[in-house]
């Protein structure tokens, strides 16, 4: 199992996910309750009423004002968690609060600090291209049932795109060119590049972006530790002039993938995915067929992890895993991770 990484931002829903209704996810093995104020604000509360562990977030528990009103019993929570009624009498009792979890609202996600400590001046990692008006977006998330270590070795491998992708985003070319891999230890990011200069064009980009023939396609991977994923792609026709000094690259077509790996348990993930692109940005036709085609891919590693887990979960102790060449980005983030979990245990807190 890959340790939890406390005292982190973790991506909880999107933005759009919150509102009056109340929501209810389970991050790090934390039931949370998530909704948004009469003014707009997002709030993140324990999802477990205090007097019989109701899930505050099932119905028909329910919104009064900024309250949020259990329906089992009816005791009542403020935003800051204090209970501020109690049925059948006038003392509310002193320990009746639940616990709250800092908020922050940034690129189209919504996460949530878990830890032992307050978060102070640190705050998420970004994915700007998310809610800016030069990028179209489509989104969505995805259950897994495995350990989001899975998740993290899958996204950092993507020769598996030849394999399990082939007839959408995968060619030969992505599983036969090397990658480079470059680790930032201090700040716990992990990146690894595959650029290819003459490959077949994936159906995924031919339909969205017109291209005919064959492209030069581009796969640059930034995995910030421990929750966020940035796949930077570009694809252009073969012959296309290469990005300008300044950075500009007018005659490419980018694509900016992002992933909030999320683990709910031990053995379960929430993988929010978006695709976000800098062309046809009006073009509602590229939007659904980007939409369904990323949700086939999500879906066809969504189904490959499951089984993997399953297997796994049969292999007896002390099996031997092997790793080559392509494993190098997914093995620094398993150091990282192993790091991370190790500095921000109770018990390193308690040293």
């Amino acid at each position: 199992m890959t340790a939890f990484v406390r005292n982190q931002w973790y991506v909880a829903a999107y933005a759009h996910e919150v509102g009056r209704e109340l929501l209810g996810r389970t991050v790090l093995g934390e039931p949370i309750l998530l909704y948004r104020t009469e003014d707009g604000r997002a709030v993140g509360l324990a999802d477990r009423c205090v007097h019989r562990r109701f899930p505050l977030s099932e119905h028909p528990s329910r919104l009064e004002g900024d309250k949020v009103v259990c329906g089992y019993h009816g005791f009542t929570y403020g935003t800051d968690g204090v209970c501020v009624r109690v049925p059948g009498q006038t003392r509310v009792p002193r320990t009746a609060r639940l616990a709250t979890y800092p908020v922050v609202e940034q690129d189209s996600f919504v996460w949530v600090w878990i830890g032992d400590r307050e978060p102070g001046d640190t705050l998420p990692p970004r994915a700007p291209w998310l809610d800016s008006p030069h990028y179209t977006t489509v989104c969505g998330m995805e259950p897994i049932e495995g350990d989001y270590g899975l998740l993290v070795d899958n996204l950092l491998d993507l020769s598996h795109e030849t394999y399990l992708h082939g007839g959408y985003i995968g060619t030969p070319e992505v599983a036969e060119t090397p990658i480079t891999t470059e680790v930032d230890d201090k700040s716990a990011i992990v990146r690894v590049s595959r650029h290819m200069d003459d490959a077949e064009c994936p159906p995924f980009y031919a339909n969205s972006t017109g291209i005919q023939g064959r492209i030069t396609r581009w796969q640059d991977i930034e995995y910030h530790a421990p929750a966020l994923y940035l796949l930077h792609s570009r694809v252009a026709p073969v012959g296309t002039p290469a990005p300008r000094p300044d950075g500009s690259d007018p005659d490419a077509f980018h694509v900016e993938v992002v992933y909030g790996i999320t683990p709910s348990t031990e053995k379960s993930t929430y993988d929010f995915w978006a695709v976000a692109r800098d062309f046809a940005l009006d073009d509602q036709e590229v939007t659904e067929y980007l939409r369904s085609s990323n949700h086939t891919v999500v879906m066809q590693d969504v189904v490959a992890l499951n089984a993997l887990q399953r297997a796994l979960d049969t292999e007896k102790p002390g099996y031997q895993e092997l790793s080559i060449n392509i494993d190098t980005g997914g093995l620094a983030a398993r150091r990282i991770l192993a790091r991370l979990a190790a500095e921000n245990s109770p018990q390193a807190a308690a040293r």
